[in-house]
Parts: C-alpha cells; structure tokens; sequence
C-alpha cells in the first residue's frame, strides 16, 4: 500500500481537537482516499510547536518508511518566534532535498501559510513568498494557504484563534484534497 506522509505542527496533527485521529485534516483527506477507492496509508507527523530546525531534526524517523507522497507543512512557529524568512526557507529547501534524496520518485506537496502584512510588514511579504517559490524551484503541488476560508472566522476556530476547529478542519480539507488529489492522479 502506498505511503502518504503529513509532516507539520500542530495544524496538521490537530491540535486541541477532541480527536485529532478522525478530526485532524490528514484524517479527513484519509476518509476521502478510502471513499475515493484509492489505497494509501496515512501517516500524520504533526508536531505541536515544531519549527522548521525541528521538523529538519526529526524527518529522518519519520523517512525510515517508504514515502510515496510527502506533505509538508511548516513555518508559522519560526515566524512567532522570530526566525528569518531567508532561514525559515533553507530549513525547508533541506527537508525537501532529504526527501528527494531518500525517495526521488516521491511526489510532493507544499502547504503554504500567510501572516497579515500589518503584522508584520515586510517580513509578511517575505514570508508569503517562501511558498509558491520552494514549491515552483521544487515541482512541488501548492495549497498557496493552508488556512484559506479558515483563518480570522471565529466559528472554524478554536478560542486560541490560531487553530482550527473540528468544522475548520473540515474547510482545510476540502482546501487540500483536489491539489492531493491531482498528485495522485
């Protein structure tokens, strides 16, 4: 059975769910999948706080299994913790070349995050850049924002107003699925 590996924080493990393991996206793009007839194996390799320097320090665990399809999502705990955009990008240009060297045939999928430009200016725009140009240099799949339809509506959040609730997810996934989808294909 072929390998989708979700790799992120806590927006792709789910966090604050009540049951990350059926709520989270990586789960609904599961239930998609079965309901599609496709056969794939779902792994989600959500981390809570991660950051790019983590995600980096922990990827090979997670490529000790064969990977047929590799989703990644990470940034947004850089950017809260004030890491350079150019940083955050080289962080993630070393995750996808581990993943191509280890699985070269492995198709990939990048999820893009935004800030507000008023808070934060041009390191906003900086960071908003990072997305489309990793996934275009790399032939990678792109959600250009992950959080679209999601992001500032209180009723798809938790109270934090940073994560997404049960029925966010659910507007993640329909967001995720059709790129996912046309990977597959």
């Amino acid at each position: 059975m072929k390998h989708i590996l979700f790799f992120g924080d806590s927006l792709t493990a789910g966090y604050g769910l009540a049951n990350a393991a059926t709520q989270s996206f990586p789960a609904l793009i599961g239930d998609k999948l079965t309901a599609a007839g496709l056969q794939y194996r779902v792994s989600n390799a959500g981390q809570s706080g991660d950051t790019t320097t983590g995600g980096l320090a922990r990827l090979d665990y997670w490529l000790s299994q064969p990977v047929d399809v590799f989703v990644l999502e990470l940034g947004i705990n850089d950017i809260r913790r004030g890491t350079p955009p150019n940083t955050i990008a080289q962080n993630l240009q070393a995750i996808i070349n581990k993943v191509k060297t280890k699985y070269p045939q492995a198709k990939l999928v990048m999820l893009g995050m935004e800030i507000p430009v008023f808070l934060g200016g041009d390191v906003a725009v900086q960071f908003s850049t990072i997305y489309p140009r990793l996934a275009n240099a790399n032939n990678m799949a792109l959600v250009p924002f992950l959080l679209q339809g999601v992001a500032g509506k209180k009723h798809f959040n938790l109270w934090d107003r940073l994560h997404p609730s049960a029925e966010g997810y659910k507007v993640v996934a329909e967001l995720v699925w059709p790129v996912l989808k046309g990977v597959l294909a």
